[in-house]
């Protein structure tokens, strides 16, 4: 098989350094590195090309999260039979991409995403975050798999994630008109044609934000947005308040164990999370001006 590493990048700074000097010191494959920035203003593209990466420079104003992964895999779809993505403050571990592209030796894994630690500078809740959601267990999930998993069936994170061309071009890719989570639009795509998707727990990278409640907040109004305008992946795989629900226990019990002193920080990201999201999901019904104050990505509104 032949593989691809695409990577959009936007002012990448110190942390695009530390990502670049891991995919060349752990691209044990030689795939092949292809960067799409957006007009970056510091030397991303620099970093870029001293690790020899091929680069394509688009306007920022084009910048899609869906579109501009499409145009990627498009550029590359006959050099490359599965094209993994990852973000310019994803950092490769040793073996990141081993076991996540043997995965695709089983024909019928469409996607699969691998696992993501915290960078070393994460606070408590960054750290929970990745705990809960990155687990030590891998995983492959299909559609029989909604009554056990519910919308975790097609959870992955572009992050880090590796699809195969094949499929990506029969399914239509990425949508260009989402807010975000256009990678669990394509898992919930490919699950329901019969495709698995792989969770690759040996395939590591350290990626985590200390977000503010306010960046909570944004990113949450963002994410019922989406779960608004898709509400067919609700439909087909259940909404994510049972998995809040878990998150919430989960986190109140680490920080009880391990950080007390956060836990009042938490009550309020979490409070601010729900409102957020809550407001996302009824974005029709609120004044057009104030959905770019409101969202994390206020160049969607544009």
């Amino acid at each position: 098989m032949k593989y691809l590493i695409a990577i959009p990048t936007y002012n990448g700074g110190k942390v695009w350094q530390e990502s670049a000097d891991g995919i060349s010191e752990f691209n044990l494959n030689k795939a092949m590195v292809y960067v799409v920035d957006s007009g970056s203003k510091d030397d991303t593209l620099a970093i870029a090309k001293q690790h020899d990466f091929e680069t394509l420079s688009i306007d920022s104003k084009d910048f899609n999260h869906g579109g501009t992964r499409n145009q990627a895999v498009e550029n590359n779809i006959d050099r490359a039979d599965v094209i993994i993505f990852l973000t310019q403050d994803a950092i490769p571990q040793q073996g990141f991409l081993d076991e996540i592209t043997q995965v695709f030796n089983d024909p019928t894994v469409a996607c699969a995403y691998g696992r993501q630690l915290p960078h070393k500078d994460a606070n408590p809740l960054a750290t929970h975050a990745r705990m809960f959601n990155y687990s030590a267990e891998s995983y492959t999930s299909e559609f029989k798999d909604k009554e056990k998993l519910g919308i975790k069936t097609v959870f992955t994170s572009n992050s880090f994630a590796a699809y195969r061309t094949s499929v990506f071009k029969e399914l239509g890719g990425f949508p260009s008109n989402t807010i975000l989570s256009e990678d669990m639009y394509f898992a919930a795509k490919a699950v329901m044609a019969g495709y698995k998707v792989s969770y690759c727990a040996g395939a590591e990278v350290r990626h985590s934000h200390n977000y503010t409640p306010i960046e909570e907040f944004k990113r949450y109004f963002d994410i019922g947005v989406f779960h608004h305008d898709e509400s067919w992946i609700r439909d087909k795989f259940g909404g994510a308040g049972g998995e809040g629900m878990r998150f919430i226990k989960s986190e109140l019990s680490f920080l009880l164990k391990n950080h007390p002193l956060w836990i009042p920080r938490a009550c309020v990201h979490n409070f601010l999370k729900i409102v957020g999201y809550k407001l996302g999901m009824k974005y029709p019904k609120l004044p057009r001006k104030w959905l770019p104050k409101l969202s994390m990505h206020s160049r969607f509104w544009k």
